[in-house]
């Protein structure tokens, strides 16, 4: 039986929503961040030494990160299922966007939420000016343009196909997702980009997308 280690308002919720696009039978254990720190329980360490989410069981064997899990999932479970044909642009394109969401998207919004909660920490009061000229010179210099630059990017190619790979819905669409929902609330995604939005908006009408939501429970991308 497959197992999800599911912690709340993590990436686990992609492997949940995956799941159920395929309508594969599993189970959920479910973890809670600590309210004050927002870091993991010690318990992951049990199921994988990073203690990160998400981390899936099937059987003995473990199977950690977003994209190794989502290539995990389909290749053995999807009997061709939400991945384009070999030897395709799309399966080119597919591969791309898996990797991309993590390996290039995900960085600069890191970057932000780790820079705004700086902002925000309580500090002695001769250090906060100081504080807030590097991280307020460091956000509007470089992290926020590069937010705006994948953003852009990401519109336009939403503009070429229905989809990230193409016009048919497929795994890499379920991995772009979390990156997008994160930039809504953190890097400035709104009307301005309809193509985003229109995309968030399809994926959330999925009927699979809202069984994730009911099964591993409500996140809030704000925390």
């Amino acid at each position: 039986m497959l197992t999800v280690h599911h912690l709340n308002n993590s990436r686990s919720q992609r492997v949940l929503w995956l799941l159920e696009e395929l309508k594969l039978q599993y189970e959920i254990k479910h973890y809670e961040r600590d309210p004050e720190t927002m870091l993991a329980p010690a318990s992951l360490r049990e199921v994988h030494p990073l203690g990160k989410s998400p981390v899936i069981t099937d059987g003995a064997l473990t199977v950690a990160e977003s994209g190794a899990i989502v290539e995990y999932l389909v290749e053995c479970y999807g009997n061709g299922r939400l991945i384009p044909a070999p030897d395709t642009l799309e399966r080119l394109r597919y591969t791309y966007w898996l990797h991309y969401a993590e390996g290039s998207a995900m960085p600069p919004l890191l970057l932000k939420l780790v820079f705004d909660k700086i902002e925000k920490k309580a500090m002695p009061f001769f250090v906060r000016p100081i504080a807030q000229i590097i991280t307020g010179h460091t956000k509007s210099e470089f992290i926020e343009p590069q937010i705006a630059l994948h953003l852009d990017y990401l519109e336009a190619e939403l503009g070429k196909t229905q989809w990230f790979a193409g016009d048919e819905f497929t795994a890499a669409d379920i991995q772009m997702s979390f990156p997008l929902e994160i930039a809504t609330v953190r890097g400035e995604l709104n009307t301005s980009r309809p193509k985003l939005m229109d995309f968030l908006d399809r994926i959330h009408t999925r009927p699979a997308y809202q069984r994730s939501l009911e099964r591993g429970g409500a996140y809030d991308f704000v925390s």
